[in-house]
């Protein structure tokens, strides 16, 4: 018996075959239409239902080339299941190169939206009864944020049996666990009762290959995890390292800023993690570890005012 077609959007998309379709979100002032856009692998073979999403912030752009990769290697005809992939959720900002959308609005403090609210909270509304109302796992794909790398590493509830299992097995070189913001969309894909990922790796605007790289093998890892695709060659990595709680490092002086630290190094409370020097060369102050961990985020801006966050470490 032929599994039943899939339904998003209005549209009926048959088992065993990939279509690309089009969300409508709003209207330019031009009159030129603004859409979602989403491609579903409806596979031939029953298994979960999953969304992988990049670009709720506009400018975080490595996450579009992780789904693009991902989605070039997969076959409908052997597949199990069905990948809804959104590359792009704020379309406005990233057309733009902007975090926010038009009228500054976070969109992943928008969730769960609403049909008749801000235009963020419109979007919101859509991803989450379109996408999110038919998936049971999800991956949000993100980069660091104004001028900050982030070492490649999985957010998520390490305390849900069900979600530690998947963030093991993304493979990143570090799982931490954090905190659920109010209005995210990982906050509200949960409260719908599905089991979210938040991969965070690279600087936004750029397309780091060490995190375009970390971020293709790590979905491809748990969608073989959970039976869709067959077991993949992956490069090996070591077990993820997990982490319960991190903070950032601030600047106590204004100054130029050299960054010794590098993203994955272990470093001791109290250790020098770099310099900030006046324009003329003159020592102003050192910067140093608050904590045993690792570094997973650090500032790439080398100008920096006191208590400017400059290097983020996880215990």
């Amino acid at each position: 018996m032929a599994r039943e077609s899939f339904g998003i959007g209005g549209v009926r998309i048959r088992a065993g075959t990939v279509r690309a379709l089009e969300l409508p979100i709003t209207r330019l002032v031009t009159g030129a239409d603004v859409t979602l856009p989403v491609r579903v692998v409806h596979g031939r073979e029953d298994g979960p239902t999953v969304w992988i999403n990049a670009a709720i912030h506009g400018d975080e752009v490595a996450g579009v080339e992780v789904v693009r990769q991902v989605m070039a290697g997969l076959d409908p005809k052997s597949f199990r299941g069905t990948l809804v992939a959104v590359p792009i959720v704020n379309v406005l900002g990233f057309m733009t190169g902007d975090r926010y959308l038009p009228d500054r609005r976070d969109l992943n403090r928008s969730f769960p939206g609403s049909a008749r609210g801000s235009l963020a909270g419109r979007i919101a509304h859509l991803f989450m009864r379109e996408i999110v109302a038919g998936c049971e796992v999800g991956i949000d794909l993100h980069t660091g944020s104004d001028r900050r790398s982030n070492l490649p590493q999985v957010r998520a509830d390490l305390d849900d049996p069900r979600t530690r299992e998947l963030a093991a097995a993304f493979g990143a070189p570090v799982m931490l666990h954090a905190k659920i913001r109010d209005g995210s969309l990982r906050h509200a894909a949960r409260e719908r009762g599905a089991t979210v990922l938040l991969y965070e790796g690279g600087e936004n605007l750029r397309f780091d290959d060490y995190a375009v790289e970390a971020g293709v093998a790590g979905v491809r890892r748990v969608l073989a995890a959970l039976g869709m695709t067959d077991a993949v060659v992956e490069p090996p990595v070591e077990d993820s390292l997990e982490c319960r709680s991190s903070g950032w490092v601030r600047a106590r002086r204004t100054g130029i800023l050299h960054l010794d630290a590098h993203l994955g190094q272990k470093v001791s409370d109290g250790e020098r993690l770099g310099t900030l020097f006046d324009s003329f060369g003159k020592t102003l102050r050192a910067v140093y570890a608050n904590r045993d961990g690792i570094v997973i985020g650090r500032t790439e801006a080398p100008l920096v005012n006191s208590g400017d966050a400059v290097v983020h470490i996880a215990s």
